[in-house]
């Protein structure tokens, strides 16, 4: 039901926005629609293979919503400059966190990884060069993956299970880079907590009962900021962000998106040696990539 809700508010949104402005952009059809990647309703994936001989380079689409709305569904125009460069696309859904709290989502978006690994040979995909993109919780997503520890378990009875977790790249927009309410509460300011991400990421309703029982859900909040999983050996992150620097930030959409979670991210990855770029406007730049799309062709490109 939750799957078939989420596919309708995604159509209506479509047809809304073809009313207000009269055009919408050719949609490109997957070659693999609604795979399953995994046990549950919302583990499905889509997937464009690129039109070229040899294994691929793969982007996977990670959707945001602050992990507990929204779908896969969305302008696959997106896309076309990634499949015209050879490159093959994927988005994911997963389970949203109004019925399954973390860890559910990301490791939903881990699972989906390892599948698409494990069909590699099916689809013509470059195991080496799969890198990840998405905004706001899919980015917070991309990046916990980016940086965490290879979850592959050889021992496991599942074949999926024992692929590889790890990817080369990721770049996302207006991500958190952490999710502590104590931790981003001093970077951003109040408002970050009122937005409803932060309570419904541990399955609580309210901010006050995610606050009253912090230290139950204390390491879950540690572990799924991906900000506590940085080191210099991982690879290479591009974050993006609006301009909009106010502190303390002025509501709860403007604090949950705020520049203030890349800056904080992109200092520790200075101090580390990590590679990390950070792109808002007037405040940071790079010195390699100008836009979010040269960045993630270049690492999947990579010879």
């Amino acid at each position: 039901m939750r799957a078939l809700f989420t596919l309708l508010r995604s159509l209506i949104a479509d047809i809304a926005s073809t009313f207000v402005t009269g055009t919408r952009k050719p949609q490109i059809t997957p070659t693999h629609a609604d795979v399953s990647y995994g046990p549950h309703a919302l583990n499905v994936l889509d997937l464009w293979i690129a039109k070229r001989d040899g294994p691929r380079p793969l982007l996977v689409y990670i959707h945001g919503g602050g992990w507990n709305k929204f779908g896969k569904q969305q302008d696959t125009s997106f896309y076309q400059p990634f499949l015209g460069k050879g490159i093959s696309c994927a988005a994911i859904n997963y389970r949203l966190t109004g019925e399954d709290p973390l860890p559910a989502p990301v490791h939903d978006a881990a699972r989906a990884i390892q599948f698409l690994r494990a069909r590699a040979a099916d689809w013509n995909i470059d195991i080496n060069h799969i890198a990840l993109t998405g905004s706001s919780a899919g980015g917070c997503t991309a990046m916990w993956l980016l940086l965490h520890d290879d979850m592959a378990d050889s021992t496991s009875v599942d074949p999926v299970l024992r692929e590889s977790t790890r990817v080369c790249a990721a770049g996302v927009s207006e991500a958190q880079t952490s999710i502590d309410p104590l931790v981003i509460q001093d970077w951003i300011g109040p408002n970050v907590l009122k937005h409803g991400m932060i309570n419904s990421a541990v399955g609580e309703r309210t901010i006050e009962a995610a606050l009253n029982n912090y230290e139950r859900h204390r390491a879950m909040y540690v572990e799924f900021s991906p900000y506590n999983h940085i080191d210099r050996h991982d690879p290479p992150l591009l974050m993006t962000y609006g301009g909009d620097m106010s502190l303390p930030s002025k509501n709860a959409a403007h604090a949950i998106h705020h520049p203030m979670f890349g800056v904080k991210m992109k200092e520790k990855a200075d101090r580390i040696g990590h590679e990390c770029h950070l792109l808002i406007p007037r405040i940071s730049k790079s010195d390699k990539y100008s836009t979010m799309n040269a960045f993630l062709m270049d690492m999947l490109l990579m010879k």
